[in-house]
């Protein structure tokens, strides 16, 4: 792997564009460390471009490519499988549609491009920037995901399109109902990945996978991070795939954000369970000065349902081996620890790491940032500061010359909206997964579902529903839902589950024999 750097150079800011995915840069030149895979191409400029991806560009108003597009582009047009590293708001949008121009055909009504998202709010932002970039193509585009009626989306897909963006729950639907097809599929793109091979999305990734042609799809995967179990789980989904990166040129803790929060010392407790259920790492570490914070912090998790656990100096060493085995092996999600007992440790799909106080000493932020970003993933630090924590914090991250950012504080409607969506995908997948007796036996309540959501505020039935719904969220929570503990390929549950595909595959469910 080949490694650049360059100055990511602005233009003016009132320069044309319809894209949200292509931001006008800034005026400020920011040094990007770019690595390139091996047998690396050479950038594009908009003026090389084939003529139907120049037009595209004029038709949103762009007059350069990207750094990332510059990059990037080759690849796709390539038809090499990559997995793409850029900052949010860097123009991958833009990157992985344009390239769609030269790979479908407009005469053939069939879906030949899937791009996946992890909200519907991106699917619909994707799918307007598709409109812009394919008008006067012949190419058409829909977008597909929950939380709406069928209606308008099935008939879209009967009509015929040939580029689908939409959530993993959704597709995995419209595919079960056979309004939806995938035989004429030739590109598949993962947007914001990271988030799509997190805890929760996985399960009906992996569903959605088995509907894919058997034959090999170019895939492509862009995000602004890739945690080590994403670049695990991207293994089962690409073909050799090349790794692209761009980001901020760091010194000491490579690939790893560095973020703040500021948060009143009697909040911090509560500001780390709103930025758990918003961040949803697929495992963290938060790092505290005290063993008595240590405890404090594991009990507040634990109330919340979460799988946390602890270690420090009280812990005797035999405890502290078990619970380190449990983090490693994906049994424990959450680990509160202080910096010596935290010595040593190497959990390789530790996405996030927590300061809830920041270090005492300088060296010990290096230590605490180091545990994540591992073998080259991308990681996040976010640390818990109050308004004379900052400064130091902000001392330490000049000491090492680590750019840092504040991180707002997510509120109370963020989360009920994070968490709303997470728990709506975990349903949508647990209903598809219900046999015919355990879909007859919720049928029961149905009545009284529909009762409990007629009633007044005031006379609980809101309450009620709040009350089963956060009980099905904290159970999952319990939930290893990643590949490493899914059920042996004898059992009998798993076989029994992988019949019933296979015989809606055919066409529907038959009878068996008692």
């Amino acid at each position: 792997m080949t490694e650049n750097h360059f100055f990511e150079d602005g233009e003016p800011e009132n320069q044309p564009s319809s894209l949200p995915g292509q931001p006008p840069a800034t005026e400020v030149s920011e040094e990007i460390s770019v690595r390139e895979p091996e047998n690396a191409l050479p950038a594009a400029a908009l003026e090389d471009l084939p003529e139907a991806l120049r037009a595209a560009c004029d038709r949103a108003g762009w007059r350069a490519l990207t750094r990332v597009q510059a990059l990037g582009l080759p690849y796709l047009l390539g038809g090499r499988d990559i997995m793409v590293q850029s900052r949010t708001g860097s123009g991958k949008t833009g990157c992985y549609l344009l390239p769609l121009l030269r790979r479908l055909s407009p005469e053939r009504k069939a879906t030949q491009a899937l791009v996946l998202t992890p909200t519907r709010e991106l699917a619909i932002q994707v799918a307007r920037e598709t409109t812009v970039l394919f008008a006067d193509t012949g190419i058409a585009s829909a977008a597909v995901y929950g939380g709406v009626g069928y209606g308008q989306q099935t008939e879209a897909l009967r009509d015929g399109v040939q580029v689908i963006v939409g959530t993993p729950g959704r597709i995995l639907d419209h595919l079960l109902r056979r309004t939806m097809n995938l035989d004429d599929l030739r590109c598949l793109i993962f947007d914001e990945a990271d988030r799509l091979l997190s805890i929760g999305f996985y399960p009906d990734m992996k569903e959605v996978q088995r509907w894919l042609p058997s034959r090999p799809v170019h895939t492509c995967m862009f995000s602004a991070t890739y945690p080590p179990h994403v670049l695990k789980l991207a293994e089962e989904f690409m073909r050799q795939p090349a790794m692209l990166s761009l980001s901020h040129k760091q010194v000491h803790v490579a690939e790893v954000r560095h973020l703040f929060c500021e948060v009143k010392p009697m909040d911090k407790d509560r500001a780390l369970v709103r930025l758990l259920e918003t961040e949803n790492p697929a495992q963290a570490i938060i790092f505290c000065n005290t063993k008595a914070n240590v405890h404090y912090v594991t009990g507040v998790l634990q109330g919340f349902g979460y799988s946390a656990d602890e270690i420090s100096s009280d812990i005797s060493q035999a405890r502290r081996e078990e619970v380190l085995n449990k983090i490693r092996c994906g049994e424990l999600r959450y680990l509160a620890a202080t910096d010596v007992a935290a010595r040593g440790i190497d959990i390789p799909s530790l996405s996030h790491v927590f300061l809830y106080e920041p270090p005492e000493e300088r060296e010990s932020y290096i230590h605490r940032a180091g545990r994540t970003g591992r073998a080259g993933a991308a990681g996040t630090v976010i640390a818990l500061v109050d308004v004379m924590q900052r400064m130091e914090l902000e001392r330490i991250a000049r000491h090492y010359g680590i750019p840092i950012a504040e991180l707002p504080l997510p509120s109370d409607e963020d989360v009920a909206r994070v968490a709303g969506a997470r728990v709506m995908t975990l349903l949508e997948s647990r209903l598809r997964k219900l046999t015919g007796l355990e879909r007859l036996r919720a049928a029961r309540y149905t009545t009284l579902a529909r009762d409990l959501a007629n009633v007044a505020e005031e006379d609980g039935g809101p309450a009620l529903l709040s009350m089963l719904l956060d009980d099905f969220h904290r159970e999952s929570f319990r939930e290893n839902r990643f590949p490493d503990n899914r059920p042996a390929r004898g059992d009998d549950a798993s076989r029994e589950r992988r019949k019933r595909r296979s015989r809606r595959r055919r066409g529907g469910e038959t009878k068996e024999n008692a």
